[in-house]
């Protein structure tokens, strides 16, 4: 077992040492089994770097480096440099909304200090022969901050209002609300329209690609 970072310069120490690497690689030098498609085992690539970088919280509600306050997020980018897909943030609480501020939740904590991991991860590149970029820890600006609050308000709302049903990706500007389940038996209460309980599929906050866009180039262009 890996011991956590002790502190931010230790954590980018070891991001740097991973850097330019494939998967397959770091896989090998730790005895990961490498698996030969991402479809079943989706969680394995942040497995792997949570292992090797010392990360602890797991799947639990706060940040993956709890003593630093810095959560660990992978994304996957085409050779052009741009995410492919959007970023899984948290599960949404769908019950007992009412009142709960942004600064309260499980988003906030989990965005309020990012360890980003671009991986290059275009589909006809085999699982073990995609590479690790450069990593970078990400605070968000003030204007970043107020999109996302604004977002995460106007969805938990609408999901306080009974209006789950309603609510789809194209809700929220940098922030979306969509189903995440690993299929559709598994069910969890929420608020229906008149306040009754109701069974839907569980729900998660991803960031919209367009976001993460440019955080990437906030970060790599001159």
């Amino acid at each position: 077992m890996i011991s956590p970072p002790s502190n931010l310069a230790q954590l980018r120490q070891r991001v740097d040492a991973i850097a330019g690497m494939t998967l397959g690689d770091l896989a090998q030098q730790y005895g990961f089994k490498t698996p030969e498609h991402l479809q079943r085992e989706k969680g394995w690539v942040g497995q792997l770097l949570e292992y090797v970088l010392g990360a602890t919280a797991g799947s639990l509600p706060e940040p993956d480096f709890p003593a630093l306050g810095v959560e660990l997020k992978t994304l996957p980018i085409s050779y052009q440099g741009t995410p492919l897909e959007t970023t899984f943030v948290s599960v949404a609480p769908l019950t007992q909304v009412t009142g709960l501020s942004f600064e309260q939740s499980t988003v906030y904590k989990k965005l309020c200090h990012v360890l980003w991991l671009p991986i290059l991860a275009e589909r006809d590149i085999p699982v073990v022969e995609r590479v690790i970029g450069t990593g970078f820890l990400w605070q968000p600006n003030a204007r970043q901050f107020a999109q996302l609050k604004r977002d995460w308000e106007e969805l938990t709302e609408m999901v306080a209002l009974g209006q789950i049903e309603q609510v789809n990706g194209h809700f929220g500007e940098v922030l979306q609300l969509r189903p995440k389940a690993a299929n559709s038996k598994a069910l969890t209460a929420a608020i229906g329209k008149n306040g009754e309980r109701i069974q839907t599929l569980p729900r998660g906050f991803y960031l919209k690609t367009q976001f993460t866009r440019q955080i990437l180039a906030q970060q790599f262009q001159p």
